[in-house]
């Protein structure tokens, strides 16, 4: 198959990303661009969905013209345009998608709808040092927590997931119990740096369940409880609670990960998702898979939250295998849309 020009396109919840990767010579990210709503929405203590498709209606031309103009090409070379189909706000996935599928009708070029997960899960093969199928990969954001048996573009079994709160999100709601700014997460994990270890002690949600299965509400009320029972926090005691909880979330995270590992049979472990830039969880699992012979890949920081790179990489590999293709025009788009649905 000559190579091919594929345009990206993320806008899924509060980022939108726009990418160009050629299949040439192996494939190459050739540039991409991302704008983050995150001081948008901090006003309101999270994602308003409304705003977040506004936003994207803003934002998405003026970042296709850099992507153009950084990488050198222009719009009449793309051959093909991928764009996330779901799962995500059902407002800011139809800007997207109405956008590719308006801009490939008028280049006379096909679509390619993406999974958003499939694109995280395929993200570490951007980096310098890719992984190569099959893998187990462990899947962590804020709206998912699961751990999946990867052997192929398309082909994915689910081993394990979240019953209830996803790591991210509990990341998220525990920050904001901490009386921390929106995004949580990251200011949660910057805390936690300054907590005395082993200070605070909070639960292992289902860490010996004997399955691969997560459950984090519990630990977020756990939290609550702590919270709740001193009067006035300091500023010490909100970090020996926040490193409390990133050692409970750490520690299940890692043992259920080497765990799905040694069941499978395989040596390779991918970790990709917003939760995935976490230093503490990477540490430990570099450090425990070590000592299991266990090779961990994760993706660039710039490329584990959402992004157009993903995407534009999913399109590229799903278009070599000739599948999910279309002619632009009609679509619809699957705010849910679990993985397990996606088909080769």
């Amino acid at each position: 198959m000559p190579a091919m020009l594929i345009l990206g396109i993320e806008s899924s919840c509060d980022e939108t990303g726009v990418a160009l990767y050629s299949t040439d010579a192996g494939g190459a990210l050739l540039a991409h661009a991302l704008h983050s709503q995150i001081l948008m929405h901090r006003e309101y203590g999270g994602v308003v969905p409304e705003l977040a498709s506004r936003d994207h209606i803003r934002r998405t031309v003026p970042l296709l013209r850099k992507v153009l103009r950084d990488s050198g090409r222009a719009l009449g070379e793309v051959d093909a345009i991928a764009y996330t189909q779901g799962p995500g706000l059902a407002g800011a996935l139809l800007v997207g998608a109405a956008f590719a599928e308006g801009l490939a009708a008028s280049l006379g070029v096909p679509t390619v709808p993406v999974h958003h997960l499939e694109g995280h899960l395929l993200s570490p093969l951007l980096s310098r040092n890719p992984p190569t199928f099959p893998f187990v990969a462990l899947l962590v954001s804020g709206g998912h927590s699961q751990l999946m048996r990867v052997t192929g573009v398309g082909h994915y079994e689910l081993l394990g997931e979240t019953l209830d709160d996803a790591a991210g999100e509990a990341f998220d709601k525990t920050a904001k119990l901490l009386g921390l700014p929106y995004p949580g997460g990251p200011a949660l994990a910057e805390l936690a740096e300054r907590g005395e270890p082993d200070s605070v002690k909070l639960p292992r949600p289902m860490l010996h369940s004997g399955d691969l299965d997560f459950s984090f509400s519990g630990l977020k009320t756990a939290v609550l409880t702590k919270v709740r029972a001193i009067e006035t926090l300091d500023e010490q005691q909100r970090a020996d609670i926040a490193r409390g909880f990133q050692e409970a979330i750490v520690e299940v995270l890692v043992k259920k990960s080497l765990r799905a590992v040694r069941q499978s049979g395989l040596k390779r472990l991918v970790v990709a998702g917003g939760v995935g830039a976490n230093r503490e969880l990477r540490r430990q699992l570099d450090a425990a898979a070590a000592k299991h012979g266990i090779t961990v890949y994760y993706p660039e920081l710039e490329f584990c939250t959402d992004n157009g790179a993903m995407i534009a990489l999913a399109g590229a590999l799903r278009f070599e295998a000739g599948a999910s293709i279309k002619p632009a025009g009609a679509f619809a788009v699957r705010p849910r849309w679990p993985l397990a649905e996606l088909t080769h």
